[in-house]
């Protein structure tokens, strides 16, 4: 089990540097949001003894996420791969321009984005950038993929809630470069006709949790809503 004390961020770098190895991770919130994390700091003794219990005597189970598999290319050239937990964002590289994305979905065009950016994320970021960009809440529960445009300069800005069995490609279209950023971390700047190419990982992230996952009662608590 990897214990990682932190947030979120601290939580996604983790499942980074595990590069797909089927490792658990336990999450202590010393963050402000703390959607992937389990306990608090005071909590971490009598979680760790359970946790050596094994799962029936300690009363934990695994909650498993859906990852995304990302490969960069230029032409025939594969630039590099990554897996993201939350999201990958296809984005611009210039302060004050707008680019243009061409998404397909199963190699089908689907339209040109000219936008601030592209994000494909899965449920478990629909909390994050996507939430951002007024794309919607989707349980973690779901595997689906999350197609959500930035800032567009058009009428459609609708995110696309995908099957996970299509695969997205976003072309960098148009002149002007783009950036792609992994889970929040810059990876590659792209020129334009290299395609960002997105699908389901064949691996999966796993965070210990003790009890059940309420996660509409977590999303109540951070947003402070309240009963009516």
């Amino acid at each position: 089990m990897v214990l990682c004390l932190g947030g979120d961020g601290t939580m996604l770098r983790a499942v980074g540097a595990l590069d797909g190895a089927s490792v658990p991770l336990l999450g202590v919130n010393l963050g402000q949001l703390g959607y992937l994390t389990e306990i608090e700091p005071g909590e971490i003794t009598h979680a760790l003894d359970r946790f050596s219990q094994g799962d029936a005597a300690g009363g934990w189970h695994l909650d498993t996420r859906l990852m995304v598999h990302i490969e960069v290319r230029r032409g025939d050239e594969e630039l590099g791969r990554w897996r993201a937990l939350n999201e990958v964002v296809v984005e611009k590289h210039a302060a004050g321009h707008t680019v243009r994305l061409l998404a397909r979905i199963d190699g089908e065009p689907f339209t040109s984005y000219a936008a601030d950016g592209l994000i494909v994320s899965t449920p478990t970021g629909s909390t994050a950038y996507s939430l951002s960009a007024r794309g919607p809440v989707v349980s973690p529960r779901h595997r689906a993929l999350l197609l959500t445009p930035v800032s567009p300069h058009m009428l459609f800005d609708r995110t696309l809630v995908l099957d996970p069995s299509e695969v997205v490609e976003i072309e960098v279209a148009g002149h002007r470069q783009a950036e792609v950023a992994v889970d929040g971390r810059l990876v590659l700047t792209v020129d334009p006709g290299d395609t960002v190419r997105c699908r389901p990982a064949d691996e999966t992230a796993s965070f210990v949790r003790f009890g059940p996952y309420r996660y509409h009662q977590i999303l109540k608590t951070k947003f402070g809503l309240m009963d009516r």
